[in-house]
């Protein structure tokens, strides 16, 4: 293993100050040259991860309708533009700052002040605050899907910044942070199956419960169901998310080692027997017949469940923790929608929160040493190894994740709800026109565009009168033609 740069930080001596070094009288690379693979590994892995959050919004665009799927993409998008400022103001420093609480950072690190040349491992500060904001916006573009067809725009950004704020980052200081309450119990969550996936599938089914059903079954007892609009732009959009996740998962080893590489094994098999699982209860339950979308949701449940074990678990493992995971999501998916009456209908909380937990679980369940020491300094073991109170950590983290999540998700949606302005719900003529008409300027998903253009022109109304006329000159012609055979009779 190469030198830890730490090695020549902690030499009191070269003079380093709190953010690593003054770059004006001293090299502050000199100290990483021996370890420069990992630090380029983790960058590449940091730029790996941004397709997904495109991806994400590709693919809740292609299983929404229409009339909404643009203000989809727009979300994502804005989400991007605010949650790296978040991260910068304050989310940084409130999830990794050194002088935290068991619950929370500090602002020692507001405004990413001292996070330079630090060691963090084998990396520099500056690019592990960098590779952990990929990780924050993520998740939040994840739980937004909670809103669709029906959430105004603004009031969902502003509510994506505050539940970053009070949500993710105690979340993932809890989990991640040295001096956190889960990470000193010995909960393991290897990339975020707790703090992005299961908060954010949480976090969704909030904000789908406070928001109420859509408008066309509102007072109905039933959820409404709508095939995906685009399964093309769901499959686009899942290629990103598969690509992305290499980085996702192989950059949170946080250096370039054996184990990286394993855990880039485990990534790909578990999204590739996800896809299997979940296809052979379709075929079952369709009676033969695959879907596309289907198979992209798939893809989904494997990698959400392999997020918190893949640099813990076997790769055979591995295989079962992403088969299991996709078989459970959908076997549960009719059911839970009549059970709980929650329109869900991007599904954010099966394939992310019930997902992550089974991974997380199951990460309990298969958490081998030999293979968290493959980085040469990590361990960490679960019950196949004989450590059976680890299932127990496990079990901890997701019912404090979950309470915790769904209990302040709540109260934040009421609390910016009562704010002049931020009213979340839309109004009943906007959501049945779609989202894209009321909220975007001149954009609409193209044949809706289309079809809402030809509408306000009149064409569908004299189609319908010309269609009548030509109904009304036919029957004449067959009267007149039964007429002329009785004479002829």
């Amino acid at each position: 293993m190469s030198e830890y740069p730490s090695d020549i930080f902690n030499d009191t001596s070269l003079g380093w100050t709190g953010a690593g070094g003054d770059s004006q009288v001293m090299d502050v690379n000199a100290a990483y040259a021996p370890s420069v693979g990992h630090q380029v590994w983790i960058m590449v892995s940091g730029v790996l991860i941004m397709p997904i959050i495109p991806g994400i919004g590709l693919f809740y665009a292609g299983e929404a309708r229409r009339k909404s799927a643009m203000s989809i993409l727009w979300q994502s998008m804005a989400i991007l533009g605010v949650i790296p400022f978040q991260w910068f103001l304050w989310g940084y420093s409130l999830t990794y700052a050194a002088d935290a609480s068991p619950f929370i950072g500090t602002l020692t690190n507001v405004g990413l002040r001292n996070v330079i040349a630090v060691p963090m491992g084998y990396i520099p500060e500056i690019l592990f605050s960098f590779f952990q904001c990929m990780f924050c916006i993520e998740t939040i573009v994840i739980m937004i899907g909670g809103a669709f067809e029906r959430c105004r725009l603004l009031p969902s950004i502003v509510f994506s910044f505050c539940w970053a704020t009070l949500v993710y980052c105690p979340i993932a200081c809890w989990t991640w942070n040295a001096k956190g309450w889960l990470y000193k119990l010995g909960a393991l969550d290897f990339a975020g199956g707790g703090p992005v996936h299961i908060s954010s599938g949480v976090g969704a089914l909030a904000f789908a419960l406070v928001l109420g059903k859509r408008v066309e079954h509102k007072d109905e007892g039933r959820i409404p169901h709508y095939s995906p609009h685009s399964p093309v732009m769901t499959y686009i959009g899942t290629i990103f998310i598969w690509m992305g996740w290499f980085g996702f998962n192989g950059g949170s080893t946080l250096n370039a080692t054996v184990r990286t590489s394993y855990v880039l094994v485990n990534t790909n098999l578990a999204a590739a027997t996800g896809v299997m699982g979940w296809n052979m209860l379709e075929y079952i339950l369709y009676k033969g017949r695959f879907s596309v979308a289907g198979s992209c949701r798939g893809v989904m449940v494997g990698l959400v469940a392999i997020t918190p074990a893949a640099g813990y678990v076997p790769v055979y493992f591995a295989a079962v923790i992403g088969f299991v995971s996709a078989v459970i999501v959908r076997g549960l998916d009719n059911w839970f929608n009549r059970l709980v009456g929650i329109d869900e209908g991007l599904m954010v909380f099966k394939n992310h929160a019930i997902g992550g937990i089974c991974g997380a679980l199951m990460t309990g369940l298969f958490a081998a040493n030999w293979v968290t020491a493959l980085d040469g300094y990590s361990s960490a073991s679960g019950w196949v190894d004989h450590n059976y109170i680890q299932l127990g950590y496990q079990l901890a983290e997701v019912c404090a994740i979950v309470g915790y999540t769904f209990v302040m998700s709540i109260v934040l949606l009421y609390l910016i709800n009562y704010i002049p302005g931020l009213k979340f719900r839309s109004d009943e003529h906007e959501e049945r026109e779609g989202l894209d008409l009321h909220y975007l300027f001149n954009e609409g998903m193209g044949d809706h565009e289309l079809f809402l253009k030809l509408k306000e022109a009149g064409f569908f109304e004299a189609l319908a009168v010309r269609g009548q006329e030509l109904l009304s000159e036919s029957l004449a012609s067959i009267q007149r033609a039964e007429d002329d055979e009785k004479k002829s009779a």
